[in-house]
């Protein structure tokens, strides 16, 4: 229900097609209306007549099925603990507990006040290097698809040679951009976070404003943040009107336009851009990379995944892999041209993974309890300028590159990054200044 709710029309229309179309009026709309046009007959008692026999067989239906758990009780009783996941599976009762859930939870946050945090967060006096640090979000992007981290493919052969560090066993808080965006920016962890709960909560773009020393810009080319920047500057490159590189879509590298400006306006504060791209949303996957990207053919070139084999569609994915790792050379290009001025780093790291026809499954948005790991298994790569190198220990960083990390770890690492000094900081969270640096796997806490 946040997925129907929170999308936009771009979006829609990728999943409107002409054969969603068709089977909406051939196996529904038509079906119903003769239904609606039958006559029936009845007998002057016909109604109450059947109210009872209903009621006597539900009544007898009932009774069947609880006297068969009751006999069977202690087989039930583990299953349904063991399976809780059984539960997405009930029709209609779960959609409409969803859609109930729903509007409540966001009925009663309507008026809530935000809770502040991070008031304490400031940046020493001792740190007189600026900061320009550049954040991209990438979307539907899978760890297995990189050539960074193993791929057999060469998806990577721009960032390969630059002197990045790839975790490749990472994994998002969700498996929806309305999900994972507001986690992987706020401070609960993916154990205690609730949507609505984060929604009324600041995060850690409010914790660096606190600081009063650290300028933030949100550049969007997908839906929009979630809510995760509605208190900071954040700009729509999905027009022309601000992105020059628009042809069938406006592309990720259009956000890297007049970037340069808001940089050299910025006097004194250091600096956090955000640029959330469209990635690799699908399923019209041909859309999100020009032409010229177009490495791994024969792709399939239309929404409707089921004309394409799983070659062109696995084809057509692998190609936005390449188109994203053009983007990222291109935003360390940017960052290497600053790199005198700042101490520059990039952090790139996605909302979800995809499905690509594994076990039936495709896209993406499953409940985290039943979703593959295709869908939570995502890529996480630094790339760090010369001279922040100075506070940061990169053969530390490479060494534990390979373990298993989540989202959890976003919010700590940035407050490292920025140094930035609070009661909310765990050192052992952040990946960059990781001492006695903590892993989440399923709940619980590794040292």
């Amino acid at each position: 229900m946040d997925n129907i709710v929170n999308t936009d029309h771009r979006e829609l229309m990728d999943l409107f097609t002409l054969a969603l179309i068709n089977k909406f009026i051939f196996l529904g709309a038509l079906p119903i209306f003769f239904i609606y046009r039958m006559t029936f007959s009845h007998h002057q008692d016909g109604f109450w007549k059947q109210l009872r026999l209903n009621a006597k067989n539900f009544t007898i239906a009932l009774s069947s099925i609880l006297l068969l758990i009751f006999l069977n009780s202690k087989f039930y009783a583990s299953f349904f603990r063991e399976h809780k996941e059984l539960r997405y599976f009930t029709n209609p009762t779960f959609p409409i507990y969803s859609v109930v859930q729903f509007a409540f939870s966001n009925y009663s946050s309507l008026d809530s006040k935000i809770s502040i945090i991070g008031t304490d967060a400031i940046i020493p006096e001792t740190d007189t290097q600026r900061d320009l640090i550049i954040m991209v979000l990438g979307e539907t992007a899978r760890s297995e698809r990189f050539s960074l981290n193993g791929y057999y493919r060469d998806t990577n052969s721009l960032l390969s040679k630059e002197k990045v560090i790839s975790f490749s066993n990472f994994f998002s808080c969700g498996t929806s951009t309305a999900e994972s965006l507001p986690c992987l920016f706020s401070n609960f962890g993916v154990h205690n976070y609730k949507r609505t709960l984060a929604l009324k909560t600041e995060n850690i773009l409010d914790v660096l404003k606190h600081t009063h020393e650290v300028n933030i810009l949100w550049r969007d080319n997908n839906s929009d943040s979630k809510g995760v920047a509605l208190r900071v500057k954040n700009e729509d490159f999905r027009t022309p009107a601000l992105n020059p590189e628009c042809d069938e879509e406006c592309r990720d590298v259009g956000m890297l336009s007049g970037l340069q400006k808001f940089v050299d306006d910025t006097k004194e504060k250091d600096i956090l851009i955000v640029l959330h791209q469209m990635g690799s949303h699908g399923p019209a996957y041909y859309k999100r990379y020009p032409a010229a990207f177009e490495k791994f053919t024969p792709a399939c070139h239309t929404k409707e995944l089921s004309e394409c084999t799983l070659e062109e569609i696995n084809n057509a994915y692998d190609n936005t892999i390449v188109y994203t790792d053009y983007f990222l050379s291109q935003v360390i290009k940017f960052l290497k041209m600053n790199s005198k001025k700042f101490e520059t780093a990039m952090l790139y790291v996605s909302d979800h993974g995809e499905s690509l026809g594994e076990n039936g499954i495709y896209l993406h948005s499953l409940p985290n309890m039943i979703a593959p790991v295709e869908q939570r298994k995502i890529p996480a790569i630094f790339w760090f300028g010369d001279s922040i190198l100075e506070d940061i220990d990169v053969d530390e960083v490479k060494k534990i590159s390979h373990e298993r990390y989540t989202h959890d770890n976003i919010f700590h690492t940035l407050l490292g990054l920025f140094e930035v000094e609070t009661k909310l900081y765990d050192s052992r969270l952040d990946l960059v200044h990781h001492k006695n640096i903590l892993n989440t796997d399923k709940g619980r806490t590794v040292l």
